[in-house]
This record gives structure tokens, sequence and C-alpha cells, in this order.
């Protein structure tokens, strides 16, 4: 058998499905999946079934579990006591591998077409021990990332940043070959650029000792048996690296074939499916320190390898266990682990140290010199330093300081009231409804903090204040109440007494944070951010029973629902409804007599060009449409407040009214004959009015399917038709009675599941249970 491929499985089946289908996409035959199986909880056999002609061989892991470490808190212990380990699995891999080649590949990992082949051809041309490719990294899934590579015909892995490798700022790669020719004088050409190459990709550059691996490596079976090459499994975090050693220590010959990519996916739910890297035990420190001196140790003969080694150390102190020292709150690190940095400092090369400048050279030789007071007074002194070079450059850096340092020392105030929606962009939402009940029903009651960005005529006169501004920190340390309809701020946090109102922003059509395999959008740590946040919210508005399990699930919440309708949907059963939509057409200047249209897509996860900024590119022929509906029809255009691109209407100033600057929506749904929307859930509210709704879905495949996914099947639930092409959205304005009447029962069905609990007393009902005012 030419080739055995090891993949470790503990739990996350739809990790390994990706990680089982790319391996049967190679094209390659004459081989094993050799599937070692980690003392597993789930049912994969549908998938085994699945991918039976890959050859699956599986290996029942009946190792003693992990014990015997500090875990440091419940949540780690229960992720690692329950199995035995991966350094154990891949032993055990390699015990059952029959191959003339051994491959490892992690279960949450996957590679791209060809990748095997191109191994197998570059180790047979040039008898290596083993041969390597390159490393790319992504937060997503293989189906996402292959459609990223065919449109941008790109498999760099730049739909995600290559968060485990770095490039040495003071060890280049021209530093590693020179090194290598004065150790081994005489070496010829070849040989010193494979060792160069080797050196720097698969140690050097990687990203500290946690990315220093050997999955994606190529290694012939019999030189890995002859040389009784297995991992520690002692380690939890950095079995590779003393394998690595030893394996680049020992080879005669290595390659690297350019063409091959293994793709290291990162876990964006560390809640549900953490990595290893996600998981900070208590001693992984002290394994790190050990993992390191071991393969110190290992390479005592290969000068170049303890100095790259001890760079890598040192890099890791001055970038990260130096602030420790400083900082943390666990005095260990002031005493045991400052004492094993200071013992390991003498072993290290003193040449690696004139690597490092200025600053970094000097903490270096104060913790080398055992100066502890030295060494604190300098890291604190430089934090502070940069801590003003941030405040200089932005002002929010201050205002979070002053929050941390000062204002949350001081008390919190009783009757003051902080509402905030959509980062401050309006004055807008349900956030926007309960104040103004508040406001005319207990006049003076309350004083209220209004988080707006720009000029806006807010009544009853509140406090207003910009967002991340010092006074929005200082509101935010003192008063008892928050309402918000989006997540606030990541460092916020909750001081006795107070009470957290998330009203949330919209019945969901998308999949949401927890219900989502995959997180497309620019914070791919968003599920981890999200969790911390929902975790200070004392009440949560839900606008029907279906919202009301979807925020159980998607947000893992379990404190109060207020299943009360949305208040921001009040305006809509208000009894003078239609002469305040009157006025607002007035305010917009819409001529009498046309009927509008409000057309109100939402953003795509994909197309961003950073936190909270998406991009948008209108899709819907708006030229077209004013020339077969101009005389009858004003589009009213609203995209959402995550878009930052500004929509060039020139030369449709006649048909088209930009409503996007708008603060208020459901102002613009009074106003609006027929609703042309997507997948923005404004479509849940909207039916409230009980007028059609239209969905102009032309990328329905890709925001289904790859994006998001959806709660509902969008083509049998909702209450109006999907139209892909802009001749069908003209069509069926043209036919909207028709179209009406051919929805009837099915919008019936739709009003009586989402919108029948909204009365136009939600914001009523919220503020009396949520300020005690019952």
């Amino acid at each position: 058998m030419k080739l055995s491929i090891i993949v470790p499985f503990h739990r996350g089946k739809h990790f390994l499905e990706d990680c089982l289908a790319s391996i049967k996409d190679q094209g390659i035959t004459d081989f094993e999946t050799v599937l070692v199986l980690d003392h597993i909880t789930e049912d994969i056999s549908d998938i085994i079934e699945k991918y039976s002609d890959i050859n699956i061989k599986k290996v029942e892991l009946n190792k003693e579990k992990i014990k015997d470490r500090k875990f440091g808190s419940e949540e780690n212990a229960k992720v690692l006591k329950d199995h035995s380990g991966a350094a154990a699995a891949k032993n055990a891999g390699i015990e059952a591998a029959e191959g003339e080649y051994i491959y490892f590949l992690d279960s949450d990992d996957y590679i791209l077409n060809g990748t095997i082949p191109y191994l197998l051809r570059e180790a047979e041309e040039q008898q290596a021990d083993f041969v390597y490719g390159r490393r790319n990294t992504t937060w997503n899934k293989r189906m996402v990332y292959l459609a990223y590579v065919e449109d941008h015909n790109d498999d760099t892995g730049a739909i995600n940043n290559d968060e485990d490798k770095t490039e040495p700022e003071n060890y280049k790669k021209e530093k590693v070959e020179q090194e290598i020719s004065l150790a081994y004088p005489g070496i010829d050409r070849e040989r010193l650029r494979q060792m160069t190459e080797a050196y720097y990709n698969l140690i050097l550059s990687r990203k500290g000792f946690m990315n220093v691996t050997l999955t994606g490596v190529l290694i012939r079976r019999s030189f890995l048996e002859s040389n009784g090459l297995r991992f520690n499994e002692k380690f939890i975090f950095f079995y590779d690296l003393g394998f690595m050693i030893r394996m680049l220590n020992m080879a005669k010959s290595f390659s690297m074939a350019e063409e091959a990519v293994y793709v290291k996916r990162y876990h964006n739910d560390p809640i549900h499916y953490p990595a290893l890297s996600q998981i900070k035990t208590a001693d992984r420190f002290e394994e790190y320190m050990e993992s390191y001196s071991q393969a110190r140790k290992l390479a005592q003969n290969n000068p170049v390898l303890c100095r790259i080694l001890d760079y890598k150390f040192l890099n890791a102190f001055v970038k990260t266990f130096a602030r420790n020292i400083a900082r943390d709150k666990d005095e260990l690190w002031r005493t045991e682990r400052f004492k094993l940095l200071n013992e390991a400092m003498q072993e290290v090369e003193p040449s690696v140290i004139g690597c490092f400048k200025g600053y970094e050279k000097k903490i270096v030789k104060d913790i080398l010199s055992g100066k502890l007071n030295k060494l604190k007074f300098r890291i604190n002194f430089n934090l502070g330093i940069k801590k003003l070079l941030k405040i200089r450059k932005r002002w929010r850096v201050l205002a979070c300081y002053l929050y941390e340092h000062y204002f949350i020392k001081l008390p919190v105030k009783d009757n003051w009231v902080i509402c905030e929606s959509f980062f401050g962009k309006s004055y807008s939402d349900s956030p926007k409804y309960i104040y103004e009940y508040l406001c005319k029903n207990y006049p003076g009651k309350f004083k209220f903090i209004w988080v707006i960005n720009k000029r806006t005529k807010i009544p009853y006169k509140p406090i207003k204040v910009r967002r991340f501004s010092i006074r929005y920190a200082y509101y935010l340390a003192r008063c008892k109440y928050y309402v918000f309809n989006v997540r606030q701020p990541d460092w916020v946090v909750k001081r006795k007494g107070n009470v957290f109102l998330q009203t949330w922003h919209g019945t969901p059509l998308k999949r949401l944070v927890f219900d989502q395999e995959e997180v497309m959008t620019a914070s791919p740590l968003y599920k981890a951010q999200f969790y911390k946040h929902s975790r200070l919210w004392d009440y949560l508005v839900s606008a029907n029973k279906f919202s009301s399990e979807v925020f159980r699930s998607a947000f893992l919440y379990d404190k109060e629902i207020l299943e009360y309708g949305y208040p921001r949907n009040d305006l809509m059963y208000h009894p003078d409804k239609d002469k305040i939509a009157a006025d607002i057409k007035r305010k917009l200047r819409i001529p009498e007599g046309k009927k509008t249209i409000l057309y109100a897509p939402t953003w795509r996860d994909d197309e961003y060009y950073g936190k909270g900024e998406y991009k948008f590119s209108l899709k819907l022929n708006l030229r077209l449409l004013r020339k077969e509906l101009g005389n009858d029809y004003a589009i009213l255009l609203r995209t959402h407040y995550y878009i930052a691109d500004k929509l060039d209407v020139t030369g449709l100033e006649d048909f088209v009214v930009n409503v996007s600057g708008y603060d208020d929506i459901t102002e613009l749904y009074l106003i609006s004959d027929i609703l042309i929307t997507d997948y923005s859930s404004v479509f849940f509210d909207y039916a409230n009015l009980k007028r059609p709704i239209l969905f102009y879905t032309y990328d329905l495949e890709k925001y289904r399917d790859m994006l998001r996914g959806f709660y509902l099947d969008i083509e049998k639930d909702v209450p109006g038709p999907l139209l892909f092409t802009d001749e069908e959205v003209v069509e069926a304005i043209k036919n909207i009675d028709i179209i009406s009447a051919r929805y009837k029962e099915k919008y019936e069905e739709f009003y009586e599941k989402f919108c029948s609990l909204d009365n136009g007393q939600a914001a009523k009902m919220v503020a009396r249970r949520v300020f005690n005012l019952e």
C-alpha cells in the first residue's frame, strides 16, 4: 500500500465530513484512511458509510484519558478529560498504518485537490524522507473556501489572514541560510537550499510553538520507524515540537511541493467546539517551557535549530510573557514562572539575544540577570507610553481607560437610563418607543441619556452623547438601566444593580450566532464575543413564540424573554397612523397621487471592508423600474445600517428617494404600498400592515447554502413571490393585485404566526416589566 492518511477524531462531525470529502477528491488509489476514534460520543456511522470509498480503517483509541493536569476551569476540564489527546491518537494511527508513506490530516482541516498526488510525486522524484507543502488558514468550511478560490483564482488563503504564520522581524531566511553555511562548511548548494527552506517554513515562520506541526507533511514510513519517531503523549498542546526537531535532524533528504496546500480551519465556536489553541489551561505555560527545554536538548547537536528555538522562545517572552510578569493577576508570574524563565534564559545562545534591539533587548537582559522589579518597571513604563500613543490616535482608548479605572468606581444612579439604537447611528427602533412611552407616562421619574452620533432632534430633551466618547463611557458606568437593540461594547462590565434590556432588532429569517455553522462576517470571533456580551442581558424582547425559541438556541440565552411583540411596531397600530403617514410623505416630498415602493435589501456576510462596514452593490435595475413604473410609483431606497457604501442615484432623483439615512424605518413602512426585500427581517414587521411583499432573491442559492442558511423554507413559507430578475420584479408590481390575491391565505397564516402579538401596547408592557412600574 502506498499511503496511509492518519485522521484523529474526537468530536465535531461537521468538520470531519469536510476533511473526508477533501480526501475523496484527491483522485488517488492504493491508500487507506486511518480514522482514529478518540473516545467519541457522536454517531458518525452515516459519514463513514458515505465515504466508504476512501478505504476507512477505524482505530478505536482505548488509552487512558487525559488527567493529572491543572485544567484551570470546569469548561477546560470538560473538554480535555473526556479523551486521550491528539498525540496519543496520532501514535495509534502510526501503529495501525500500513502505507509506504504516512500523512497527518486533522479532522477539522482539509486539503485542496491534488495535494496528495503532488506530495507523492515529489517524494518519489527526490527520494525524500519527508515532503511538505504550503499551509493556509481559514475560518470557513470547504465549500466556501473552494468557492473563493474559484471566484478569485487564488488558493493562497486570502479569504482569511494566515494567522498562524509570521514573518520574523529580526531573523530572516537569509540569516538561516548563512548560519547553516557556517555550521556545516562545504555543504552542497541543494542541501543548503533544502535545509534553509525547511527550517524557515516548518519552524521559524510558524507563530509560536503551537503552530509547529506535522499536519500537512508526508513522511516515508520506513524513515519514521527506523528512527522511532513518535509524539510525546505527555503534552496536550506542544506535542509536535520534539517530533519536528528529531525529524529535521535525522532526515537525509527532504523537499517542498509548492502546489500542495493544507488548509488549517480555525474554530469560530469556542463555546461548543473549542480548538486546542483556544483552550488556556492553568499549566499551559509550564508545558510550553517543558516542550521548549526538551526540543532544545534534542537539537543540541544542531546549532542552527538551537538558535531558531531560542529566537522563538525570546520572541514569546518579549511579546507575551513579559506583559504577564508585569500585569497578570496571578502571582505565579512573579514567582515560579519568573524563576523558570530566568533559568531558561541562562541556556539561550548569547548571539540570539543580539537579534533584539532597544526595549526588547533590555527586558531580556533584565530577566537574564533576575531583576524582577527593574523588569516590571521597564515593562509598565513601555506599556504606559504605548497607551498614551494610542490615546493620541484614538480618543476612544481614553474613554475605555477612564471607564475601567475611574468611572466604574463611582456609584450607580438608580434612575438613570441609557438608550442606544444601532450603535448610535439613529434615534429609532424599540429603544425609541420604550423611551417615549416612559417620558410621556412617567415624566421626571428617569434621567435619560441617548447615544447618538449625529445631530438629531429627540423629544423630551435627553442628554445626548456620542458613542465611544468620554461622556459615553461615563454614563455607561453610572446608569442603572441599559436599553440597547444591538450588542454593547466589549469592555462594558455588569455592575451590581445594573438592569440590561436587550430589545434586539428583528424576527430572524437568517440563522444567528450559535445556529450558524459558518461565520462569514468581518469578525470571525463573533460567536465568542456574542456569548460574552449576552451573559450580561437580563431581559430580551421577542416579537413572537418563533423568535423566543430561536433566541434560546442561537444566543444560548436562559434568562427572561419578554414575548410581547416589538415596541417599534406600536406605530403601525397607532389610531392616527394615516395622518402620521401623510405628514411623513410631505416631509420626504413624495408627489401626491404616487404610490410608494420601499426597497430594503440586507447586507452580505462575505462582502465587507472591515468590522461593521459592509459593501453593497445595487443589483435592482432602478432605471428599468423608472421606465416601466415611473408614472405611478416612487421608490424609497433603504440599505441596512451595516452598509458603508453610499449608493449613487444620480439621474433618478425624480423616481428614487434614498432614505438610508432616515432614522426610523417603521415610519417608512407606514407610507409604503409595497415592500421589496431579499433576506432582511423587515418583512416580518411590515407584514403587520398586511400590504404586498416581494422578494428579490437574485443570489438565493449562495446566501442560503453558503453564507447563512435560513430558519424558514423561504420558497414555501414567506408571504410573497421570490423574484430573480429585474423583469420579474417589474411584472410583479404591474400585477400586484393578482399576487396579493394569490398569497392571501398564506399571508394570513404568516401574520398569525409572526405578527399576532403586536397590538400597539408592546412598549408599555416591556417598560412596566423592566422598570417595575406594574
